[in-house]
């Protein structure tokens, strides 16, 4: 296949798309998207393409960072992209599946006292008094937030 221009965000001037949009159904993608394209033009910032949470869906997916990256690399587009999955995946989940999968990790939180003292340090990075911040789709919105000017 013929590379076409890759459209990437700038992720040192701008955040990647919310943990919360949804791409083909699935939560985080659209994400795992920006931060893959902003890495392969130079523009990723301090955003880390096929980290723990890009690790997660990418396993639910079943497909490979570095295979994702590949496709990206290529120039798809979103829509390429949710092809090359669906014909690619090895777990080949159904749309039900996909859902409930992204109601979940939409509400998943720190799931041992480690990663609780972990996620709070991060937390206080951006803030020490909210105390409506539980989730790690909330603690990446508020992250991207406050990186580019909000106030916590």
């Amino acid at each position: 296949m013929k590379s076409k221009e890759i459209y990437a965000l700038d992720l040192t001037k701008q955040a990647p798309r919310s943990p919360r949009v949804r791409l083909g159904g699935y939560a985080i993608l659209a994400r795992c998207l920006d931060k893959g394209r902003a890495l392969i033009v130079g523009k990723n910032g301090e955003y880390n393409y096929d980290c723990p949470h890009d690790q997660h869906a990418f396993n639910f997916a079943g497909i490979k960072g570095d295979a994702l990256k590949k496709q990206l690399a290529l120039g798809k587009s979103d829509s390429e992209i949710l092809e090359w999955i669906a014909k690619t995946s090895t777990t080949k989940p159904q749309p039900w599946q996909i859902a409930q999968w992204s109601a979940y990790v939409e509400q998943r939180t720190p799931g041992d006292a480690e990663t609780q003292e972990y996620f709070t340090q991060l937390l206080a990075k951006f803030s020490k008094t909210r105390e409506d911040i539980h989730t790690w789709f909330e603690l990446l919105d508020l992250d991207d937030y406050v990186t580019f000017g909000g106030q916590a």
